[in-house]
């Protein structure tokens, strides 16, 4: 049950979301295009970040570039 914590967990990075124009899923009131949002866990496909509402949320990494 580690993602009830994930929302106080350490910031592992910021990403920048690129686009929210999704395919299947209505992402566009979560995500905002040039915003950075900070990056809480990782897996090969997904960001789970502190999205718009404040809240934990997974979205595919095709929404988002990596700052370095």
């Amino acid at each position: 049950m580690i993602h009830l914590t994930w929302e106080n967990k350490e910031t592992i990075k910021q990403i920048e979301c690129v686009h929210a124009n999704a395919k299947k899923f209505v992402v566009n009131n979560k995500l905002a295009p040039g915003k950075l949002y900070d990056v809480k866990n990782e897996t090969d496909e997904f960001y789970f970040i502190i999205d718009n509402s404040n809240r934990i949320g997974g979205y595919l990494k095709d929404y988002f570039k990596e700052i370095k």
